[in-house]
């Protein structure tokens, strides 16, 4: 017996999706003044998981190293000659901070997983990724 129906359904989908950042510990997310301040800490990687073609519409957010998601799996398991090669920076140690944006919040959801699945250990989502970040900087 289905009670909510086609319509409920699509609002219960709804709800679920928004609690996966209510639901998640504060430290797991970055804020836009930390993502502000990466700049001052070569030690984070702030990773945009956006196509190549997002960037060049919207622009990007400095020290960020461009990594598609479809692609980051693949990076992430590159050594560490081949991903300076191709990304410019130093790869990422299994401890690294790392922080991933995005457009809108919702892929960093999923490059999380992929790196935690990895074995990274300080990842951290920036859940306002690019709107927040350039509604902040009047962009």
């Amino acid at each position: 017996m289905d009670l909510l129906g086609p319509a409920g359904k699509s609002v219960v989908v709804q709800l679920a999706n928004r609690l996966k950042f209510v639901l998640r510990p504060i430290n797991t997310m970055a804020t836009y003044e930390q993502v502000k301040d990466v700049p001052n800490h070569p030690d984070v990687y702030l990773i945009d998981v956006r196509r190549k073609e997002e960037l060049q519409q919207t622009g990007v957010i400095p020290a960020s190293i461009n990594i598609p998601l479809d692609e980051l799996d693949k990076a992430l398991n590159l050594d560490a000659a081949a991903f300076k090669n191709k990304y410019g920076r130093t790869k990422p140690e299994k401890q690294s901070r790392i922080i991933f944006s995005c457009r809108s919040g919702n892929r960093v959801l999923e490059a999380e997983k992929i790196a935690k699945s990895q074995g990274y250990i300080n990842v951290l989502i920036y859940k306002g990724s690019w709107n927040e970040w350039a509604q902040k900087e009047g962009l």
